[in-house]
């Protein structure tokens, strides 16, 4: 607003310039700039703050007040001065006017001492430094740049550089693009120390016997491991040889289920007892069976209640055949439900397999349905599908299942790898 006004002024002026010899013209002049003189005043007390605020424009634009509002007193003193034979006390009058005008839209001394006010010393004192200046290596020495994380991100990877212990976890072949993805495992790692607490923990995994390479399977799947008491640790690492389970065997069940040690000394022993009690089987078949598949002091009781419901009641397998079952095939007890009930009933429904022949090659339960399904229709398609061991010609079913195509197709089927392609591509 207030350069609106400055530039009405210039206007006015420029308007008056052809007409300032007359009297009348003068006259009219003033009775213009005479009603701009409260409204003038008005705006100057109400604008005052923003002068203040914004102290550099408020001086240029009364600087510029200043020069046009001179300009605008020496041209009609000119005119004035050629037009004073007329009438003398109208050049005085006028005179006079002009000058109390111009005091009175010029910025008052407060906003033009403002150059001289400290604070604009300063800004021109720092516009004399640049950052492009060329500085000693003295100085350039002692610039200290802030080595500070980044506040926030969707990934551990901004963070790698400038912290040790991701830095530390990504040698030892840690996936940290897995533990971002569960929530507040980002963070957790981000506040550990790595000489605190993460190398106290390797140095122990590396005390019972786990392999160096191990240690990033083991963080990735479990980086809680990271945050356990150590001392809980060995209770635990304590418990499982008082089981009789060797060093040896305590050190592979650790690396192969990462889980294994966040959990007590209680738990561990009630699922031992509960696979004990629950297949009926021996101390030593219960040692056999969770070294072979440690995953099961981890997982929920749930799934595992469920397959052996599903064994006994839909599948119809005896008891001592269940405890063959699973101490042969440890993973049939967390196996999908879906899975396993279709390829029984393929093995026992179409193969004509009965339960004493599954029951005795257990592996067939956990073998693709697929790979079962194309093997036979190819061995029927050929009239060699011949599974009874009482009949000439009697086909394995742990080597039908088990055996590499070539071999399959060269031992078995009698026939050329070539053959068994083709015959998939028709079904």
């Amino acid at each position: 607003m207030s350069m609106a006004m400055a530039s009405a002024c210039g206007q006015l002026c420029m308007r008056c310039r052809g007409s300032l010899s007359s009297k009348t013209a003068v006259w009219r002049c003033y009775s213009h700039v005479r009603h701009l003189i409260p409204r003038t005043r008005q705006l100057l007390k109400s604008f005052d703050g923003l002068f203040i605020t914004k102290r550099l424009a408020s001086t240029q634009t009364g600087l510029s007040w200043k020069q046009q509002m001179c300009c605008y007193s020496d041209l009609a003193e000119k005119h004035l001065t050629a037009d004073a034979k007329d009438n003398k006390h109208t050049k005085e009058l006028t005179k006079t006017s002009i000058t109390q005008i111009t005091n009175t839209l010029m910025p008052s001394t407060d906003v033009l001492s403002m150059t001289e006010h400290p604070a604009f010393l300063d800004l021109d004192d720092a516009a004399e430094s640049s950052a492009l200046e060329e500085i000693c290596d003295e100085e350039a020495i002692s610039i200290s740049v802030p080595s500070s994380l980044p506040p926030t991100s969707t990934s551990l990877r901004d963070y790698v550089e400038k912290s040790e212990t991701l830095s530390k976890l990504v040698e030892l072949g840690v996936n940290l693009w897995k533990l971002e993805q569960r929530p507040n495992v980002g963070s957790m790692l981000l506040r550990l120390d790595f000489k605190t607490d993460v190398a106290p923990r390797l140095m122990f995994l590396k005390e019972i016997g786990v392999k160096d390479s191990c240690f990033g399977y083991i963080i990735t799947h479990n980086p809680f491991v990271l945050c356990e008491n150590i001392e809980n640790l060995q209770d635990r690492v304590t418990y499982l040889k008082s089981r009789k389970f060797s060093s040896e065997t305590v050190a592979s069940m650790v690396s192969r289920a990462p889980y294994l040690l966040n959990f007590n000394v209680k738990r561990l022993d009630n699922r031992l007892g509960f696979y004990q009690q629950q297949l009926q089987l021996s101390a030593s078949n219960t040692r056999n069976l969770v070294a072979r598949l440690p995953k099961l002091l981890c997982v929920s009781l749930e799934p595992v209640k469920e397959n052996l419901k599903v064994c006994e009641i839909e599948l119809g397998f005896k008891q001592n055949e269940i405890q063959h079952i699973v101490v042969a095939v440890p993973k049939v007890l967390t196996a999908n439900k879906r899975k396993l009930t279709q390829i029984f009933d393929f093995l026992h429904n179409t193969m004509k397999v009965p339960h004493y022949l599954i029951a005795k090659f257990p592996q067939v339960l956990n073998t693709k349905y697929l790979r079962v399904r194309e093997r036979h229709l190819f061995l029927e398609y050929l009239q060699k599908a011949q599974y009874d061991p009482t009949l000439p010609n009697y086909i394995s079913l742990d080597r039908m299942v088990s055996l590499p195509d070539e071999a399959f197709c060269t031992e078995l089927a009698l026939s050329t790898v070539e053959d068994f392609y083709l015959f998939q591509k028709t079904l």
